[in-house]
């Protein structure tokens, strides 16, 4: 399955946004929200919609993927916040004349996604989320300040690595902020590997080291390590904290979709975000990490997009 639509869409700021539509042109309108922040979307995502039921919308956030400028190429992070995101989707969905659409998203894709969501509740029909993301501190502490190290001790360590040694007691979010934006592209260079390796290689439940290879990839792991980094040392530019608005969505129709052993997104997250929208069912997939990728999670996703076509 191939796009049958595409291009850049000036979104102001000196931004532009690539976006592409596949599918049916006359299905129902579904728009994936990919993660990071810094990630990107590949043609493998259409896979989660059925062709003959969906119109299906890929994007690519500002500053990474094919959206210019990049960040590797000195995209201004000033104007990367999560209310401009937000905005950017609703301009594409005004740009391709959508009235109403289901919203996909996993990991930073679900934080966006239900951000997005209680921004426009009339917008959305259903919610597909996957590999909770809240934004607690919790959740970035877990992360990059110990927590998972305990089960990835050797990746952790090399995580560690760029760190000065008198520096990896402290919060390890403000000193990567530091590294990755150092005037020695070297070493910012260095730290937006080690980051984006950490990820890349905890990611799944057994290890795929083609994605660690994918993910340290000098220019992606640029622009998504100093994009990540830069929305967890500005506490992802939220207002208000997600929990408290899922009133606002109490009747929108949801899945969420959690593997038992994620290391990046702890299924602790996907529980709260459950208990606390009642027109949500979540799925466990007890055989999967964090990854979209993996069998279980997989399987689960698409019998969710299935089940609202």
């Amino acid at each position: 399955m191939e796009a049958y639509d595409s291009g850049h869409l000036d979104v102001g700021d000196g931004q532009s946004m690539y976006w592409e539509v596949s599918g049916n042109p006359e299905g129902k309108p579904a728009v994936f929200v990919h993660g990071g922040p810094g990630g990107a979307t590949t043609g493998a995502q259409r896979r989660f919609f059925d062709p003959d039921a969906y119109r299906i919308v890929l994007f690519d956030q500002r500053g990474c993927g094919r959206s210019t400028p990049h960040v590797a190429d000195g995209a201004d992070l000033s104007v990367n916040t999560t209310p401009k995101l937000i905005g950017d989707m609703e301009a594409l969905r005004t740009h391709l004349g959508i009235e109403r659409w289901l919203v996909f998203g996993g990991s930073w894709g679900s934080t966006l996604s239900l951000a997005y969501a209680q921004a426009h509740r009339d917008r959305v029909t259903e919610l597909v989320l996957r590999g909770i993301f809240l934004l607690r501190r919790s959740e970035i502490d877990w992360y990059y300040n110990g927590g998972a190290g305990h089960v990835f001790p050797e990746l952790w360590d090399a995580f560690l690595d760029p760190v000065p040694a008198d520096e990896r007691g402290g919060d390890l979010v403000e000193v990567y902020h530091r590294l990755l934006h150092s005037d020695d592209a070297h070493l910012a260079e260095r730290a937006a590997v080690a980051w984006s390796s950490w990820e890349g290689a905890t990611s799944t439940l057994l290890p795929e080291p083609e994605r660690a290879t994918q993910m340290s990839e000098p220019r992606f792991a640029l622009a998504f390590a100093r994009i990540e980094n830069h929305y967890f040392h500005n506490r992802g530019f939220l207002h208000t904290p997600l929990l408290g608005g899922m009133d606002l969505l109490a009747d929108v129709p949801g899945v969420i979709v959690q593997g038992r052993y994620d290391m990046v997104c702890p299924a602790t997250s996907a529980w709260a975000l459950h208990r606390s929208w009642p027109a949500s069912e979540l799925r466990i997939a007890a055989d999967a990490g964090h990854s979209a990728n993996e069998p279980g999670i997989t399987h689960h996703l698409v019998e969710a997009t299935d089940a609202f076509r």
